[in-house]
């Protein structure tokens, strides 16, 4: 249960009771993602059971359900869109009113979850016998990357800067790397998250307190980046992509400040030199089929990212781990696990 970022305890809670169409699911992995820790986002609802990334075995099915049995292995989605509404239909379907509202009973952060009928109609996703519970964690966090990269159109060949290099910059990486982009090159402001980027497929690495633009120029004989991924919040980081994006190149904002924040944009040089500025939010069920058939097929194999498998009642402690980003990259929570 999570109050704020300092408090985060085990609460008991009674299961929760499924209806008509609905899955009653035992969650089995669970993973940690950057959004939990962003106090700001999260403290207006505290208390509330966060967890998003979700892995585990159908417990129960209700009245209705079809497609699944008892004893599946699943991965589940917890936003899912209502494909009629006018985002829908463009294909904007993370800016959906029903992807925003829809979410699993009560978080990922717990034992047992109920999936809604909604949920259950299209966002409950077969895991492959070969896939561990774990490894079906990362299909949220690669599916909003790959929305993210496809939304810029990144191509083959195109250099590719990715600022911030916690999990979604690592997935960034890798996924660039298996879309042949040329040149990637990533920035942390930490040693370990730097060595790890260079482990998970960037040419080089700048460290972000250094002159990032100077070094990118000297390392890049093309000049600035094609694409910059923004991978990390901060106002800093924000205003440093605008400064090494090429001319029409985009800056995808992957990541951004707190709301009250505002990123001062040299609009002359925007229009003077066609720069691109997006964002990119969540992920959609295609880009969730991607996701699954990379690592399905091996394009992608993402669990060396696993730093940490923690239980319940070490929750404060994986909270702290990606609040300090030192030396964890992706933390897993894993009920069954005692201390």
């Amino acid at each position: 249960m999570y109050y704020n970022n300092k408090d985060v305890r085990v609460e008991e809670m009674p299961v929760p009771k499924i209806g008509l169409g609905e899955l009653l699911v035992k969650v089995n992995a669970s993973g940690l993602c950057g959004s939990d820790v962003m106090e700001w986002y999260r403290i207006k609802k505290a208390p509330r059971v966060l967890g998003h990334e979700i892995t585990g075995e159908i417990a129960e099915v209700g009245e209705g359900v079809r497609n699944y049995k008892k004893g599946d292995r699943v991965f589940v989605s917890h936003h899912v869109p209502c494909n009629k509404c006018y985002y829908c239909l463009k294909g904007s379907h993370t800016a959906c009113e029903t992807l925003h509202r829809t979410n699993y009973d009560p978080g990922g952060f717990a034992e047992y979850i109920r999936i809604p009928e909604i949920n259950v109609d299209r966002g409950v996703y077969l895991l492959p016998d070969d896939m561990s519970y774990e490894e079906g964690t990362f299909i949220e966090p690669l599916a909003c990357v790959v929305r993210g990269q496809r939304l810029a159109k990144l191509k083959p060949g195109q250099t590719v800067l990715v600022i911030g290099s916690g999990i979604s910059g690592l997935i960034h990486i890798a996924f660039a790397r298996a879309l042949g982009a040329g040149k990637i090159i990533a920035t942390d402001i930490t040693e370990y998250r730097l060595n790890a980027a260079k482990h998970f497929g960037a040419d080089a690495v700048i460290n972000a307190k250094e002159d990032v633009p100077k070094l990118l120029l000297e390392l890049n004989d093309n000049g600035l980046a094609d694409l910059v991924i923004v991978c990390v919040g901060a106002l800093s980081a924000a205003v440093a992509a605008l400064n090494c994006v090429s001319r029409g190149g985009t800056v995808l904002y992957f990541a951004v400040p707190e709301p009250e924040v505002m990123v001062p944009v040299p609009m002359n040089d925007m229009w003077r030199n066609e720069i691109t500025l997006m964002t990119s939010y969540g992920a959609a069920p295609d880009d969730l089929e991607i996701a699954l058939n990379l690592m399905k097929n091996k394009r992608l194999v993402l669990t060396d990212m696993i730093t940490h498998r923690l239980s319940f009642d070490e929750g404060l402690l994986g909270f702290r781990l990606v609040i300090e980003a030192r030396d964890s990259i992706k933390v897993i929570f894993e009920p069954e696990r005692r201390m």
